[in-house]
């Protein structure tokens, strides 16, 4: 009994420490990737969950979104003159507020068939090539990740949290196939890209800066050691969150697992810095409820823009433009607790 209850304690002294100190101690922010890797170890150690099967996940689920994030940063490398003319061109056709409001669209709505990681890469290039003051930036790149987040979710090859919708509801009394996100979840999807769309657009602050500038660290200027680094840095951040995830799994099914659809819908926020799929693999059953599921898989979707830990989206775009977790925050949290509570009311009400 006091071991369950010691071991509740760290767990959860842990998750506030990983809310608050990359965000206040400035040594962390730098090495956030380091920071959550040691705070994996503690979790699993804590939890007692080290097992052959995690060190061969923890070791293997990176390798797809690192190889992609390699792949990409010598792809953009060679071609990015190409990239940012083109972009360039598309913001003189069409306008600046109109280029970020289809960019943004497009990315939100085709995540669910192009994958969040490859959405994600686009839009990093697409950031760079747009000259804009990096407030700006930062807050296009945020907006657009929140519009992936959503729109990845609505099969089961954009991410994994659809994969793991689909699998643990294929069975009665559900039976959920490949449309089924779409059916239950696509009007949600898509009011939540149009709204990150049209705040990107319309919902800029009055001391945001009027200037523009091309981003600092354009992909044709890296090295290819600047290249490799990258990409070792995202395979050590998602290796992280894997033994964060699990370690963090035995006090997410003492708390988490069997609430009340409203309550769970806010305790969902840890999402902000926990894989979402590792949530939704403990909080769905087969006989879930749909209006249950809805207020579980919301919660999950929009709290994941939050923090740079919430979404694979987040990890890549902040690791290739340099995106600390306060700036990511500053321009995030605002967002996120308004579509929060947004979503909140309409579920209620509708769902």
């Amino acid at each position: 009994m006091y071991l369950n209850l010691l071991q509740t304690l760290l767990l959860s002294g842990l998750i506030l420490l990983v809310l608050i100190l990359p965000i206040t101690v400035k040594k962390i922010e730098e090495n956030l990737e380091f920071f959550l890797f040691l705070c994996g170890i503690f979790a699993v150690t804590v939890s007692q969950t080290w097992s052959v099967r995690l060190l061969e996940e923890s070791f293997t689920a990176p390798v797809k979104i690192a190889a992609a994030v390699l792949a990409a940063g010598f792809l953009f490398k060679i071609f990015h003159s190409h990239f940012q003319f083109i972009m360039q061109k598309t913001v003189k056709l069409f306008g600046f507020k109109l280029s970020i409001f289809l960019t943004i669209m497009i990315l939100g709505i085709f995540s669910s068939i192009i994958t969040a990681i490859i959405s994600a890469l686009i839009l990093s290039q697409v950031a760079v090539a747009i000259p804009m003051s990096r407030r700006e930036r930062i807050r296009f790149v945020v907006l657009s990740c929140y519009s992936i987040g959503l729109g990845a979710v609505l099969t089961s090859i954009g991410e994994p949290l659809g994969t793991i919708v689909i699998s643990k509801l294929s069975g009665a009394p559900h039976y959920a196939s490949f449309s089924f996100l779409i059916k239950h979840f696509g009007v949600y999807i898509f009011a939540g890209v149009l709204f990150s769309a049209l705040w990107a657009v319309f919902g800029k602050h009055k001391n945001d800066c009027n200037e523009t500038e091309t981003a600092q660290e354009p992909e044709g200027n890296c090295t290819n050691k600047e290249v490799f680094l990258r990409a070792a840095k995202v395979y050590l951040f998602v290796m992280a969150l894997v033994l964060l995830g699990d370690g963090l799994r035995p006090l997410a099914y003492k708390t988490v697992a069997h609430l009340h659809y409203a309550v769970l819908y806010w305790v969902n926020m840890v999402s902000a810095i926990l894989d979402n799929a590792t949530l939704a693999a403990i909080e769905i059953t087969p006989d879930i409820s749909i209006k249950t599921l809805k207020f579980l898989l919301m919660g999950l979707i929009v709290s994941g823009g939050m923090l740079i830990p919430g979404n694979i989206p987040n990890i890549i775009c902040a690791s290739k433009l340099k995106i600390k977790s306060k700036e990511w925050a500053k321009a995030a949290l605002p967002f996120g607790f308004l579509t929060m509570f947004v979503y909140f009311i309409t579920l209620l009400i509708f769902a």
